[in-house]
């Protein structure tokens, strides 16, 4: 890979306007929890269309960077699908998704800890052993500052990345949301992190929300609302400051505006990245 790309999020709503629109998506990422319980021709259908466009695998519910040992059974599973498929690379998210056999049915950020780091390490050798290749990490949005964390997030995802060798899935939204509820700064943020290490980026919309008794907002990320300007100012403030090519994928899981719309998303991706190259080359 030569050049930076730009792609989508695979959705089964979205196949028919991707498929008219090859020539300008460079890049699929899939769902690995919505084909792991399908027959053997869904995972068929989507080497097929790994012919066509190179794929991704994202995988949601393995809990990396929970404190409790990750399932051998959940990484059988994500194995036999990434084995499957033959995708160029696969992902999944630091957080836990469960605790004491209760599913919590949603990404959360565990205590920045350096125990927690340790956990994620351990959990990310045993996912590289099982499934043949070592995942990208991506950073989560949270709402809710982990309690007894000891690290900031970006430091304690520069902790993860070193003690386990992993690359790391940037998710530019996620940042810009985190930093706007906190009150952060996102280019301290990215200051922090180890870019190099970057394999993957991902953009999204969010929505305003309001806190009980209306007196805080939060933005949150529901992947269902139009990318945004700073979004894309964070971007190129990436690809002013990464080396190496970026693959960017435009997620989007409901609300889904006509194909055009999710196309004019992208040109404007490949306008951001353009930008920071011209930083970067100055």
């Amino acid at each position: 890979m030569q050049n930076d790309r730009v792609g989508l999020g695979w959705r089964p709503e979205l196949a028919a306007g991707i498929f008219d629109a090859l020539d300008q998506v460079d890049v699929l990422e899939v769902i690995a929890d919505h084909y792991l319980d399908a027959g053997r021709r869904q995972w068929q259908a989507l080497k097929l269309v790994g012919r066509q466009v190179p794929l991704q695998i994202h995988s949601i519910a393995l809990g990396l960077a929970g404190a409790e040992e990750v399932s051998a059974k959940r990484l059988d599973r994500v194995a036999r699908f990434v084995n499957e498929v033959g995708p160029e690379a696969w992902s999944e998210h630091l957080a836990f998704v469960r605790a004491g056999n209760v599913e919590i049915g949603h990404l959360a950020a565990p205590p920045r800890t350096k125990a927690s780091v340790e956990g994620a390490a351990r959990n990310l050798e045993r996912a590289r052993a099982v499934v043949g290749s070592m995942p990208l990490m991506e950073n989560i949005a949270t709402l809710i500052e982990p309690p007894c964390s000891a690290l900031s997030e970006e430091a304690w995802i520069a902790d993860i990345v070193s003690a386990s060798g992993c690359g790391l899935l940037l998710d530019v939204h996620n940042l810009y949301a985190n930093a706007v509820n906190f009150g952060l700064d996102p280019l301290q943020f990215l200051a922090e992190l180890p870019l190099s290490r970057i394999g993957c980026i991902h953009i999204a919309g969010g929505e305003w929300i309001t806190a009980p008794g209306g007196e805080k907002r939060y933005l949150l990320d529901d992947h269902l609302h139009d990318v945004t300007q700073p979004v894309y100012d964070l971007l190129s403030e990436v690809a002013a400051r990464a080396t190496q090519p970026l693959t960017v994928i435009l997620e989007r899981d409901g609300a889904y505006p006509p194909m055009p719309a999710l196309l004019e998303e992208l040109r404007r991706t490949r306008e951001a990245l353009a930008a920071g190259r011209r930083r970067q080359q100055a």
